[in-house]
Formats: structure tokens, C-alpha cells, sequence
């Protein structure tokens, strides 16, 4: 039986590509995407995932609290019987009603070393902070802002001509390989979570 993997995007979704390039290809074994879903009706990334043929909901989010809408979301997501949520480039907050509903089932990449640089503009805020490395974060999802337990890492260094785009787009590159990575250990369970520690296995 495949394990059913759900996307939230807003955006141009290049996150979701990468992950379902992985997933026809095999790197992600047994699994499959079952469903797209997006609180943007015109964000790039449902075009993208119409285009592979996966199903789409598009859940306007304007003029609702968030539990209200997380609601109607992981009724969405239930409805499709997702093992896994995958956020690609979703600019929501989950509530706690959301976490609730997928406990340690909710993982997000951040384009940064959690917990350097939470939040919006990541790269932005390492070279105004002099870093020398950065890089992304895979995490699981809680209540709290990009502050769950982090299940893989990847370090780019800081160029001196680097901006925040060019410091993106190497970024970029470390989140399509190790987001796949972490999906696929996650749905083998090949891991256990000690305090705020995830331990992976083999």
C-alpha cells in the first residue's frame, strides 16, 4: 500500500516539483502524492501539479481565522487519507488544531540553519547578519514558528557578492535533495524522536 503524501503550497511550488520528480523516480519509495493543496487560487504550483495530474483543492484562505480554515484544510487532507503533510512554500502558520490532527506527520523546509533565522526573508537576514554558512532545515511541524524538531540540514556557504537571490537559488538547490531525503525517512520510520532530537536509523 503506498503512503499517501498531501502538499500545501502558495506559491510557484518548486519544492512540490522536487518532491514529486522524487517520488516518479523512485527515490521516494512506495509512495505517492494524493493530493495538492493551496490557499492561493493563483499560485504557480497548482499548475504544476494539474499538469502531473494530481489532484487539486484550492482552499481560499481571505477573511478566516486561522482554525477556522486549518479546519476545512485538514478535512481536505483526512478526506484524501494523507499518511504525510508536506509544506512546500505554505505562507500560513498552522494552529494548533492543525498539529493536533497530524502529530509528528507535518514537515516543512526552511531556507535556513534552524534556529538561525526563523521567518520570512531567511537569506535577507543571514547576510545582513554577517553569516558565514547558511543553508535549509527540514522540520517537524508544531505550533510554534519554524521551531519543531529538525530531521536533516544542509550547510551552503556565504559568498562575499552573494544577495539574497543568488544565496537562494544555492539554497534552493540543498532543499530539493534533502527534502526528499527526509519524506523518505520519515514515511519508513526510520527514525525516533528523543526530547527536541530526531535520531535517525541505518
Amino acid at each position: 500500500m503506498k503512503k499517501r503524501i498531501g502538499v500545501l503550497l502558495s506559491g510557484r511550488g518548486s519544492n512540490f516539483e522536487a518532491l514529486a520528480e522524487s517520488v516518479a523516480a523512485g527515490r521516494i519509495p512506495n509512495a505517492e502524492i494524493a493530493v495538492v493543496v493551496s490557499n492561493r487560487e493563483g499560485a504557480p504550483g497548482i499548475d504544476r501539479a494539474r499538469a502531473r495530474g494530481i489532484p487539486v483543492r484550492v482552499i481560499p484562505s481571505k477573511g478566516l481565522e486561522r482554525e477556522a480554515y486549518d479546519k476545512l484544510v485538514v478535512a481536505a487532507l483526512k478526506e484524501e487519507r494523507v499518511d504525510l503533510v508536506c509544506l512546500a512554500g505554505y505562507m500560513r502558520l498552522l494552529s494548533a488544531y492543525f498539529v493536533r490532527a497530524f502529530p509528528n506527520r507535518i514537515l516543512n523546509i526552511h531556507p535556513s540553519l534552524l534556529p538561525a533565522f526563523p521567518g520570512l526573508e531567511a537569506q535577507r537576514q543571514a547576510l545582513e547578519h554577517g553569516a558565514k554558512f547558511s543553508g535549509c532545515t527540514v522540520h517537524f511541524v508544531d505550533e510554534n514558528l519554524d521551531a519543531g524538531p529538525i530531521v536533516l540540514q544542509a550547510v551552503v556557504p556565504i559568498k562575499d557578492a552573494d544577495t539574497p537571490e543568488t544565496l537562494a537559488e544555492r539554497i534552493l538547490r540543498e532543499e530539493h535533495r534533502i527534502y526528499s531525503e527526509a519524506v523518505r525517512i520519515v514515511l519508513e520510520g526510520r527514525y525516533r524522536i528523543e526530547g527536541r532530537r530526531v535520531l535517525i536509523a541505518g
